[in-house]
């Protein structure tokens, strides 16, 4: 099974996927505008808003001599 999982690539995919379920459960599973050019940018703000929640619950590092 191990193999498998190396041979395909399915750690990547997994970690993949639950990124996408943190976006739809966070920021709502549709996009509300019927453009393509519109969506694309809709998705843009989602990642960017996304990447933002992520920083803000990453804890600050500090050097200690």
């Amino acid at each position: 099974n191990k193999y498998w999982k190396e041979r395909y690539g399915y750690h990547k995919r997994s970690l993949s996927e639950t990124a996408m379920y943190r976006v739809k459960q966070l920021l709502g599973g549709q996009l509300s505008l019927r453009n393509y050019n519109a969506q694309v940018g809709e998705t843009y703000a989602m990642i960017k808003a996304l990447n933002k929640l992520t920083g803000l619950g990453m804890p600050e590092t500090c050097r200690i001599d």
